[in-house]
């Protein structure tokens, strides 16, 4: 569904699709969804460290190495419907109830064909459990620093009608997050808590056309470490969807969702040896948005083999308003201290595909989609120390992009699958690049209002087999051709802004396995080389020839895992990540590293399920971040408890 945009088997699309099951998600010792991202190599956050202690804001998303950044250059869907924050980019992982999903999908590879903005490096979905009848799941846990974890999901059935509710509620006492050699006085633990709730309703209003309406409120309060450093966020989402398979012509989906909510952050400024800190500033972000999809998927149109036609648009509007308070130091010139900025943007897009089955053995897709976006209303006003005011009215711009893609799948054999595709895809700057500056530890970044869309070029060649021995292995090579990245670009001392930096050549091979080789037993490998590199930066010399920031050239992650559902459910995780860069000059390492996870689970009774994890087994201490003063992962992490379930 997600490589498509339309209902099809896995194994039946020219895309190298990775699916993470629900039984996946059961036996990780993951305890938010973003902590099991890393079993899926291709799939790479910003900074490698949880969001239990990460700002909300550093929790972007990339594959293959794209450019990671605080903002997402890869598309996440929850049913269909964006989760990427509308002004930011980022994803609230901790907003997604994990004991709601059924599987969580992603399809590597320029995406904007299909899906416009934000699929630049591809797509990922989170696919949420279906409503088949009366059922209640709990979860319940309690681990180190003070740290404890409840989620329910209840759901039920009547007739043609069904409903779920999912919850989850998390609350930690956090754990350092800044290294031991940089640590002063000021510094503390980083605490966090989030609740999150999701109701869904879902309606057969006769044979040819379903309904589903949804709503959810999302909050998070999170620590950085120190008094002054701190996030919050409040959020409200809703969605409406239908399905219509009137008659003879094919599948109609239609779907209005909706966003509102505020995003608050305080910076600190910090004294020597981090003895001491004062608010720096106090930065609130009102965000709303409102968008609505069409899509049709023909039936199979016979001609010279099977046609199989999808056409769709999407629509979507964004405002938000940064409100910001600043408390500078003392100065004999006068400084800002207040800063108010303002946009909208909108985004409009529409797309056809055509995936012609010439035969069972061969397919070939081609897509092609227009869009179009205005940012408009854009403004900015400053009060200075002094009364003064500086207002900055900026001018409305607009810009368009066209996205072809095409594909081709051949099976000459049942077992052997061969598989390659080639792509456009964008990314539009978001309001928050645009006008909202932000600061991280001592470092800080300015916006830039004159910023351009990112593009990507790129192929991708595989091959799948899939033996009658439980095993399966998949092969892919990719090479991509990044234009004019936004980045935070050093412009002085611990001074930096965003712009359009040139070009980057990413390339690189994944490869992924799993082999089932006893009733019970199931191994996993999976590998992804990126190498990023700059080949181009106008003003910026000293940059060619430069790994990105924050993008490893080396993930690995491997699994072994047991699973009895009358007795024991037990599974091993190992992970590796290689060095890194925090700046874009590459002057600041960061070394890589390996962590262990170990999970297990006895199953009590039909009912009840008794479960003990870690998370990095042998305590390894790793930097996750270098922007003025080093920060850390997250250390050894002991928790365990109780899921009970009655029904499916």
């Amino acid at each position: 569904m997600t490589a498509t945009r339309s209902p099809r088997p896995i194994r039946d699309v020219a895309a190298a699709v990775i699916v993470v099951p629900r039984l996946e998600l059961e036996r990780s010792p993951a305890k938010t969804l973003d902590e099991l991202l890393p079993i899926v190599p291709s799939l790479g956050l910003f900074r490698r460290s949880s969001s239990l202690a990460a700002d909300p804001s550093s929790q972007g998303v990339t594959l293959r190495g794209v450019g990671p950044s605080g903002v997402s250059r890869s598309l996440v869907l929850v049913d269909g419907i964006p989760a990427n924050d509308p002004f930011g980019g980022w994803v609230y992982w901790r907003a997604i109830p994990r004991l709601g999903i059924q599987q969580f999908e992603v399809v590597p590879g320029g995406g904007s064909a299909l899906y416009g903005n934000y699929a630049l490096s591809g797509v990922s979905q989170v696919v949420s459990r279906p409503i088949a009848s009366q059922s209640v799941l709990a979860s319940g846990e309690y681990g180190s620093y003070s740290s404890g974890l409840f989620g329910l999901r209840a759901a039920d059935r009547w007739g043609p009608i069904g409903g779920a509710v999912e919850g989850e509620l998390l609350k930690s006492d956090g754990y350092p997050v800044v290294a031991g050699y940089n640590r002063g006085a000021v510094d503390r633990n980083a605490p966090s808590e989030h609740g999150t709730i999701n109701a869904r309703v879902e309606g057969e209003v006769s044979s040819d056309l379903s309904i589903v309406l949804r709503g959810g409120y999302f909050h998070e309060d999170q620590n950085g470490g120190t008094q002054f450093t701190t996030a919050a966020v409040r959020r409200f989402e809703y969605a409406a969807s239908a399905r219509a398979t009137p008659g003879n012509v094919g599948l109609l989906d239609l779907a209005i969702f909706g966003h509102s909510g505020t995003f608050r952050q305080n910076r600190a400024r910090f004294f020597s040896n981090r003895s001491r800190e004062v608010l720096a500033g106090d930065q609130d972000v009102p965000t709303h948005d409102f968008g609505a999809g069409l899509v049709w998927t023909s039936p199979p149109l016979p001609m010279l083999g099977s046609h199989t036609l999808t056409v769709g648009g999407d629509a979507r509007r964004i405002t938000a308003d940064t409100q910001e308070q600043l408390f500078p130091a003392p100065s004999p010139t006068p400084s800002v201290i207040s800063r108010d900025a303002r946009g909208e943007q909108r985004l409009y897009g529409f797309f056809a595909q055509d995936v012609y089955d010439a035969s069972d053995a061969v397919q070939l897709s081609l897509t092609l989609r227009y869009d179009r976006w205005d940012n408009e209303n854009a403004s900015r006003v400053e009060q200075l120390s002094d009364g003064s005011s500086v207002p900055t009215r900026f001018a409305g711009r607009s810009d368009r992009q066209v996205s072809p893609k095409a594909g081709l799948r051949v099976r000459p054999i049942d077992w052997l699958t061969l598989r390659a595709s080639a792509y456009r895809a964008f990314r539009a700057p978001t309001l928050n690049e645009l006008y909202r500056p932000f600061q991280v530890g001592t470092v800080f970044t300015q916006a830039n209002e004159n910023l351009g869309p990112e593009t990507l070029v790129g192929g991708e060649a595989g091959v799948d087999v899939r033996s009658p021995f439980g095993l399966g292995a998949r092969l892919t090579a990719f090479r991509n051709e990044l234009k004019n990245p936004i980045t935070n670009v050093t412009v002085g001392t611990n001074l930096r802004q965003r712009q359009n930096l040139g070009h980057a050549r990413i390339q690189g091979i994944e490869a992924d396995a799993g082999w089932r080789f006893a009733r019970n037993w199931l191994v996993t490998a999976a590998y992804t080389l990126a190498q990023s590199r700059v080949t181009d930066a106008p003003g910026q010399p000293q940059l060619v020839g430069k790994q990105l920031p924050q993008d490893p050239k080396h993930r690995t992650s491997f699994s072994l895992s047991f699973d009895d559902p009358r007795s024991l459910t037990a599974e091993g995780v190992v992970h590796h990540v290689s060095a890194q860069f925090e700046d874009d000059v590459n002057n600041l390492p960061m070394s890589n590293v390996i962590l262990v996870d170990l999970f297990v689970a006895w199953h009590a009774t039909p009912y009840v399920d008794l479960f003990a994890a870690v998370d990095n087994l042998f305590d390894r201490a790793y930097l996750v971040g270098r922007s003025g003063v080093d920060t850390i992962g997250q250390p050894r992490f002991i928790h365990g408890g109780i899921r009970l379930r009655v029904g499916r």
